[in-house]
């Protein structure tokens, strides 16, 4: 059991673990047109490496918090961070595309299990208004992933090549393994049967809460945003544009810190009526992307591109943040699967959606990835026209 003295660099040590996915994603996007060429794969089989990775990511929580709930969180994570570091070095040393196809699944399903627990983690040691305060804060921490990730990822790709990326997560995840034998310890105070029907009734109880699924989708589509940009991105700015992998880190950079702007103005705004700052934050979204669709037929530089994706993944971080938080604290008795189930619908969504939309539109230019925002804005819009969902919020 985690002992009270080690309490507090517990609570780090989970801050330190819950952007691992974000990093696990972010961090080799401005290595992606690299590795197609030097793996001699079209762009699609290199951006598949990022679909295979969230949609494992996704399914994984769909049931890795009946997981945690019955045979707890620490042993979980620490068997998570083993395999990460090894899959990691694996990843790095191969240069078979099916190889990084099965790691990247296998880094999925650690993910999912990983961040899940230290999701519980907070439920289990903090309650209330503290709860809710880390709950928000977590958010915003696991922002930091995509932000710090892509940044590091360019000068690696410069310096070492794209296999140093994933060195680096394998370096990481060892030492987080480290501390957590050292510092970490079990939070789950009742461990519940793992029975099957009692895992199918709780997921039954949860899906029948319309707020909670609708707010489920909402997140998907919220970050199916960032990573549309992100499977495309690297591609436009640097065989498009002509800029090179560094620029395409300060865009992911850039664009990392406006989710985060978005989490923050969430938090800020917490305690404001949920429904109606969500539709104003829908509606601005809406406008900011028209505007952006408007202004591609004068405009079609890396500047105005950076310019409007900003803050337009700043109202996606403000929904996301608040609808996140919403629906890891609607269960504070089953907050294991609770937050699996959010992360992994959310994640699906997000990998199902942001994928297509690519195939499809196939973005080369500014107009393209307004396009794609449109498309996800337009749904967003949808799901909060529904009357049953407006009812579902007091």
């Amino acid at each position: 059991m985690l002992k009270e003295k080690n309490k507090s660099i517990a609570t780090l040590l989970a801050f330190a673990m819950i952007p691992m996915s974000g990093l696990a994603t972010d961090i080799y996007l401005p290595s992606m047109p690299s590795m197609a060429l030097e793996l001699q794969q079209p762009e699609t089989k290199i951006q598949l490496t990022l679909t295979l990775f969230l949609i494992s990511y996704g399914v994984t929580q769909i049931f890795a918090g009946s997981v945690v709930d019955s045979f707890g969180r620490y042993r979980v994570s620490l068997v998570s961070l083993g395999l990460f570091a090894v899959s990691f070095l694996v990843t790095a040393l191969t240069k078979d595309i099916m190889v990084i196809y099965a790691m990247r699944v296998l880094q999925g399903v650690l993910a999912g299990f990983a961040v899940v627990a230290k999701r519980a983690f907070f439920v289990d040691v903090f309650e209330g208004a503290k709860r809710i305060h880390y709950l928000s804060v977590m958010t915003i921490v696991w922002s930091v992933g995509p932000i710090v990730a892509p940044f590091i990822g360019g000068y690696l790709q410069k310096l070492f090549g794209w296999q140093s990326n994933f060195y680096v997560l394998a370096i990481y995840s060892f030492l987080l393994l480290i501390f957590e034998i050292l510092f970490s310890g079990e939070t789950l105070k009742v461990k519940k049967p793992f029975a099957i029907q009692l895992v199918l009734k709780e997921y039954d109880m949860l899906f029948r809460a319309k707020d909670f699924f609708y707010g489920m989708l909402m997140c998907g589509i919220s970050y199916a945003m960032v990573i549309f940009f992100n499977l495309c991105g690297a591609f436009i700015i640097e065989h498009e544009m002509g800029y090179s992998e560094v620029v395409a880190g300060y865009v992911s950079l850039i664009l990392g810190f406006a989710w985060m702007s978005g989490g923050f103005l969430g938090k800020f705004l917490i305690n404001k009526d949920f429904l109606p700052k969500i539709r104003v934050a829908n509606y601005a979204q809406i406008v900011l992307i028209l505007l952006m669709i408007f202004s591609s037929f004068y405009l079609n530089s890396i500047y105005s591109l950076v310019a409007f994706a900003f803050v337009i993944h700043v109202t996606a971080g403000f929904i996301f943040n608040n609808y996140f938080a919403y629906c890891l604290g609607r269960f504070p008795n089953s907050a294991g699967v609770a937050g699996g189930l959010t992360g992994g619908v959310s994640y699906i969504i997000t990998s199902a959606v942001s994928y297509s939309i690519v195939a499809m539109l196939r973005p080369t230019m500014q107009l393209d990835v307004a396009e794609g925002y449109l498309i996800m804005g337009i749904l967003g819009f949808l799901i909060l026209s529904m009357t049953k969902f407006r009812k579902a919020y007091r």
